[in-house]
């Protein structure tokens, strides 16, 4: 089968497209035809492999897993022994180690049925990102509703989750982005959009009972300034943000120390999230933002827009059968 290989961390040069065995269906596992994957900013930070620190997970000279991409959909090709929920020809989304290939292999518990109301480029965009926006909401912010939330990177592929996700909680939610992207959160549900170009949410005098904060453009006591006094602030990572490692330190000292401070937060993709986006989807509550699409050889490519850090929702993957070595 091809699939996109990467044999040493670099830019998106790095990234080969090669031909490499199919992956063998094991004890309870599921094998998929590959229909579509997504990228994102994990994947890009992946590729780079740094900081440095990081690669005492994912392979000090090399990557561990050295097919590229998590984030997948498509259609079941056979099953190993003891998988109860999917059969042959269902079409399912979730997560895999190496998505950017024709097929892919993991346990059961990583799949579930894809939505009806969503295409395979659709269903690959949901993974990472969708459940990051979810467990940051849900689990460290307990967005309730009525509350007053604000999203600052609302374009991104976390940010477009949790402006939807925000407003099926009932929270009452502000986007912060660019010019060009004002209308597309706005259409997504926001209750108000901030143009960041004209206007500074640190400045102004609304109050928010949770942001949170994908870009880290402000420092977390100038971003503390629109809080609430029991409001909470949330950083996630600061995206593409050379300076996102010390946003990071930053945030979980100070969460020891300032009440609205929270520290950063370890994100699991799980079954039971899939499942729970999977019904905000079917519900109309959720519908993924696609930035556009790239064929699997064209990958590399793909990868130089998602790092230019100004994709609006997710980049998405296509796999025909049929595809040829470049």
């Amino acid at each position: 089968m091809k699939a996109i290989v990467q044999e040493r961390y670099g830019s998106e040069e790095m990234l080969r497209l090669q031909e490499v065995d199919k992956p063998e269906v094991g004890y309870g596992e599921v094998l998929v035809r590959v229909h579509a994957a997504s990228i994102h900013v994990g994947d890009w930070v992946l590729m780079g492999g740094k900081p440095f620190i990081m690669r005492m997970a994912t392979g000090l000279r090399r990557p561990k897993h050295p097919i590229a991409g998590t984030d997948v959909a498509g259609t079941v090709e056979s099953i190993g022994a003891n998988v109860m929920g999917v059969r042959p020809g269902d079409e399912v989304f979730g997560w895999v180690a190496g998505a950017f290939a024709q097929y892919a292999c993991a346990t059961e518990d990583h799949f579930v049925i894809k939505p009806a109301n969503l295409t395979f480029e659709q269903a690959a965009a949901v993974g990472v990102s969708a459940t990051t926006a979810l467990q940051l909401l849900r689990d460290q912010g307990h967005v309730q509703p009525g509350q007053k939330v604000l999203i600052n990177g609302a374009s991104g592929g976390v940010g477009t989750f949790a402006v939807q996700i925000a407003k099926a909680f009932g929270a009452d939610v502000t986007g912060v982005t660019s010019t060009r992207n004002v209308e597309l959160v706005r259409s997504i549900g926001a209750d108000r959009v901030i143009d960041y170009t004209q206007e500074d949410f640190t400045q102004g005098s609304p109050r928010y009972d949770f942001i949170l904060d994908n870009v880290g453009n402000h420092s977390l006591s100038q971003t503390r300034r629109a809080l609430t006094p029991t409001g909470k602030l949330q950083p996630n990572g600061g995206g593409h943000s050379g300076g996102a490692l010390g946003t990071v330190i930053k945030a979980m000292v100070m969460s020891m120390f300032v009440r609205q401070q929270l520290g950063p937060s370890i994100k699991f993709q799980n079954h039971k999230d899939l499942v729970a986006l999977k019904e905000l989807v079917e519900a109309g509550k959720v519908t993924p933002v696609i930035d556009g699409s790239y064929p699997l050889d064209e990958t590399p490519r793909a990868f130089g827009h998602v790092g230019d850090g100004h994709a609006k929702g997710t980049v998405v993957i296509t796999v025909p059968l049929g595809v040829g070595l470049a």
